[in-house]
C-alpha cells in the first residue's frame, strides 16, 4: 500500500501537496485569469458595471458575474471581421484601403480594394527579390519574417527553395509576355553584345534587343545571358543564332559589337545565316556597327601614352593628401579657410580608365587654393614631393596647363556619355560628335604647346584608323543624321566635306548617296509585304466581323496599288528631302516626329523607325569607360547559368515596365542634390 502511495505522490509536484481548502479557491481564479480570450478582450469598469472590450473593433460585454462567462466573447472573436486570424467565409468579397492610385486625370483616388490572395503576395515577393538583386536565403531571415507577420499574418513566407522557383516561373512569364511583344511589332530589331564574368572566370554573353515599337517608343530588353566556352567568332556567331532561333526573330537590322578581331568572324556568321532566312536587308550591308564608346576610349588612352609632367604633379600631390587620414584632416580645414564651396571629393586615377585622370584633375582644380594653403601649413609636403616623381608641388603654370587638358578630355567625357545612353536615341547623335572631335584634333594639332600638339597627333592617328576610311565607315552613322528633320542631307554633304579632305568627302558623300537610294528601293519594294502583315497583326489583335475583314483586305490592295501608281510619280525621298528642315531645339523628339508624319512619308518612315534604333554603343553610360569587362555579384557567380540567366533578364523586363529604370533614378538624385 505504502509502495502504491509513493508512486502516485512521486508523480505529483511537490507545491500541490496542500489542503483541499487552500488549493480550491485559488485554482479557479488561475483558470479565470489563464483563459485565452482574454488576451483579445480588455477589462473595463463602467457606471453599468464590468465590461469587456475588443481589442479589435471594439464591441462591448457584459462580464464579472457567474451569468456572463466566456462563451460570448468566444463567438465574437470566432466571427469578428478585424481580428487577423479569420479568414472570412465570403473570400470573394474584397477589403477597403486607402491607397495612392494614379488616374489618367492626373489625380489621386484615396479608397481602392484589395482582397488577400497568398498567390499575387508571392508573385510579388519573388519580383522584389529578382529586382533589388536579393540572395533567396532573405526571405528565411527572422527580421524578414517578423515583418511579414506584420503586415499580413495569414501569409506564410516560402522557403527559399519555394522562391526561387517562384523566380524562376516569373522569368518565364516575363518571356512569354516578351516574346508575343516582339511577334507584334512591325519593325526590325537591331542587337547590341557585352561580356560579363564570374567569380569563377565563367565568361557570359549579354545579348540585348533594341526596337521601335509600334507606339514609336524606344525599347531595350536583354533577350539572353548565356555562358561561352570560347571567344572564337564562330562560337561567339552560333550563341547569337541559338538565341534568335529560340526567340523567333528573323528581322535583325544591325548588330553592334566592340572592336574585338573575332567579332569580325561573329559578324559574318550572322550575315550568312540572316541572308539564308531572307531576312536580310541589302545582304546584310549595314548589319555590322562598331562600338562608338570603344573606339573613343581606345582614341583617349593612345593619346594619354604622352603623359604631361603637370599631370603627373598633381597626381603626386593628391596621392600625398590621400595617404594619410591626419593630412585630409588638415587638407579639409585648409579648403574652409579658402571658402571653397564643392560637393566633389579628391579622387586618385586609375591607369587603365582614362575617364579617372579626368574626374582626378577636375576636382583638383576646384582645390587650386587649397594645395597653396596646405603647402605653406606642412612642410613634409614640399620635402617629399621634391623627392618624388614629378620633382615638386603644381606651380601656377602646372594649374594653367592642367585647365587645359581637363577641357581637352572633358569633350570626350561628354561624348561618351551622350552616346552611351540607352533611354533615348543615340544613332542620329553621334554624327554631330564625330564632327566636333574632328575640328578639335585639327585645332590641337597646330597648337603652340608641343605636349597637347603631340597628344591631338596621336590621338588622330588612332581616329582615322577607324572614320578616316570611307570603306569601312557604316554609312547609318550618316543615314541616321539624314532621317533628322532638322538637318537631313545637305547638313551632312556639308559637314562631310568641311571635316575631311577633298578625295575622302567626295567617296563619302557619294557612298551615303547610292546607301540611301539603295535602302529606299529596298523598302519601297518590300512595302506591299509589310502592308499585308500590319493587316494580319490588326485583325488578330482585334474583333473584326467578316464583313469588315473583307474590307481590311480591300483597304490593303489599294494601299499596294498606290504604292505602284506612286512610283511614276515623284518620289517620296525627294520629297522628305525638298522640305523645309524644323527648327533645331535640345530636346526635339524625333520619334515623336516620325510617329507624326509617318502617314505622309510611309516607307521612310519605316527606313527611319528601324535605322533610329540601332545602338552605336554596346554599354550603358555608367559602364562606358570600364574597359576591362563587368563582372558578376558573389551571389550571383554562385548560381547556375541557367538561374543567372533568369534573374539578369527578369530584372531587366521588370525595371522596363512598372519598375523605374536605374539610370531614371539616378538622374533624379542628381537633380535633387543640384536643387540642394
Amino acid at each position: 500500500m505504502s509502495t502504491n502511495m509513493d508512486n502516485v505522490e512521486g508523480n505529483v509536484p511537490i507545491e500541490e501537496h496542500e489542503s483541499d481548502n487552500e488549493k480550491s479557491k485559488p485554482k479557479r481564479k488561475r483558470m479565470k485569469d489563464r483563459s485565452e480570450v482574454w488576451e483579445h478582450f480588455i477589462k473595463e469598469e463602467t457606471h453599468t458595471g464590468m465590461e469587456a472590450r475588443c481589442k479589435y473593433c471594439g464591441m462591448r460585454y457584459k462580464c464579472g458575474t457567474k451569468r456572463n462567462g466566456t462563451s460570448p466573447l468566444w463567438a465574437h472573436i470566432n466571427r469578428c471581421r478585424k481580428y487577423p486570424y479569420n479568414t472570412p467565409k465570403e473570400s470573394k468579397q474584397s477589403l477597403l484601403s486607402f491607397k495612392s492610385n494614379k488616374i489618367e486625370s492626373g489625380c489621386t483616388s484615396g479608397l481602392s480594394y484589395v482582397k488577400y490572395d497568398p498567390t499575387v503576395i508571392r508573385k510579388a515577393l519573388s519580383e522584389m527579390v529578382i529586382v533589388d538583386e536579393l540572395p533567396f536565403k532573405f526571405v528565411e531571415g527572422v527580421g524578414f519574417k517578423q515583418f511579414c507577420n506584420v503586415m499580413e499574418p495569414r501569409f506564410h513566407v516560402p522557403s527559399r527553395i519555394t522562391v526561387a522557383k517562384d523566380c524562376y516561373e516569373t522569368f518565364l512569364t516575363q518571356k512569354r509576355k516578351l516574346k508575343l511583344v516582339l511577334k507584334k511589332c512591325n519593325s526590325r530589331v537591331s542587337l547590341t553584345t557585352d561580356t560579363w564574368t564570374s567569380i569563377q572566370q565563367i565568361n557570359y554573353m549579354c545579348l540585348t534587343v533594341h526596337f521601335v515599337d509600334n507606339d514609336w517608343n524606344l525599347q531595350k530588353r536583354i533577350l539572353n545571358f548565356c555562358p561561352i566556352s570560347s571567344h572564337k567568332g564562330e562560337e561567339i556567331g552560333k550563341e547569337i543564332e541559338k538565341c534568335l532561333l529560340d526567340w523567333e526573330l528573323e528581322k535583325v537590322f544591325c548588330i553592334t559589337v566592340d572592336n574585338a578581331s573575332s567579332n569580325d568572324t561573329a559578324i559574318g556568321y550572322m550575315r550568312r545565316k540572316i541572308n539564308g532566312w531572307k531576312a536580310g536587308v541589302l545582304k546584310g550591308r549595314f548589319l555590322h556597327m562598331r562600338c562608338v564608346a570603344h573606339i573613343v576610349n581606345l582614341v583617349v588612352s593612345d593619346g594619354l601614352k604622352i603623359v604631361n609632367e603637370s599631370i603627373t604633379r598633381v597626381r603626386q600631390a593628391v596621392r600625398f593628401i590621400k595617404q594619410s587620414p591626419s593630412r585630409l584632416v588638415r587638407f579639409k580645414k585648409c579648403v574652409v579657410e579658402e571658402k571653397i564651396n564643392s560637393k566633389k571629393l579628391l579622387c586618385l586615377d586609375v591607369p587603365t580608365r582614362w575617364n579617372s585622370t579626368f574626374l582626378m584633375l577636375d576636382a583638383a582644380l576646384v582645390f587650386e587654393y587649397a594645395f597653396e594653403r596646405y603647402s605653406e601649413e606642412d612642410p613634409h609636403y614640399v620635402i617629399e614631393l621634391n623627392e618624388r616623381e614629378g620633382k615638386g608641388c603644381p606651380t601656377s603654370e602646372d594649374w594653367e596647363t592642367v585647365r587645359r587638358f581637363s577641357e581637352f578630355l572633358q569633350v570626350f567625357y561628354d561624348l561618351t556619355l551622350r552616346v552611351s545612353g540607352s533611354l533615348h536615341v543615340t544613332s542620329n547623335l553621334f554624327f554631330h560628335e564625330l564632327v566636333s572631335v574632328a575640328v578639335l584634333l585639327k585645332d590641337l594639332m597646330t597648337n603652340d604647346d608641343v605636349e597637347m600638339c603631340l597628344m591631338a597627333t596621336k590621338m588622330k592617328e588612332k581616329y582615322d584608323k577607324y572614320w578616316g576610311d570611307p570603306e569601312k565607315m557604316n554609312m547609318l552613322i550618316f543615314i541616321a543624321v539624314v532621317l533628322d528633320p532638322c538637318y537631313k542631307l545637305d547638313y551632312v554633304e556639308w559637314m562631310l566635306i568641311e571635316i575631311y579632305d577633298s578625295k575622302h568627302a567626295f567617296v563619302l558623300v557619294n557612298n551615303l548617296k547610292e546607301s540611301l537610294n539603295a535602302l529606299y528601293e529596298e523598302y519601297r519594294g518590300s512595302s506591299g509585304d509589310v502592308i499585308r502583315e500590319e493587316v494580319s497583326s490588326s485583325m488578330e489583335s482585334s474583333q473584326f466581323s467578316p464583313k469588315q475583314k473583307k474590307l481590311q483586305v480591300l483597304k490593303s490592295k489599294y494601299k499596294k496599288h498606290k504604292c505602284e501608281k506612286d512610283g511614276e510619280a515623284k518620289i517620296e525621298l525627294d520629297k522628305y528631302l525638298e522640305e523645309e528642315t524644323e527648327e533645331e531645339c535640345e530636346n526635339f523628339d524625333i520619334l515623336g516626329w516620325w510617329k507624326f508624319n509617318s502617314a505622309r512619308f510611309p516607307t521612310i518612315g519605316r527606313m527611319a523607325r528601324d535605322i533610329l534604333a540601332v545602338s552605336i554603343s554596346t554599354v550603358a553610360s555608367e559602364s562606358a569607360f570600364n574597359t576591362g569587362g563587368r563582372n558578376l555579384d558573389p551571389f550571383r557567380s554562385s548560381l547556375t547559368p541557367r538561374v543567372v540567366e533568369g534573374l539578369v533578364c527578369a530584372q531587366n523586363w521588370l525595371r522596363s515596365s512598372p519598375f523605374p529604370n536605374i539610370e531614371e533614378c539616378l538622374q533624379e538624385v542628381e537633380d535633387l542634390e543640384e536643387e540642394g
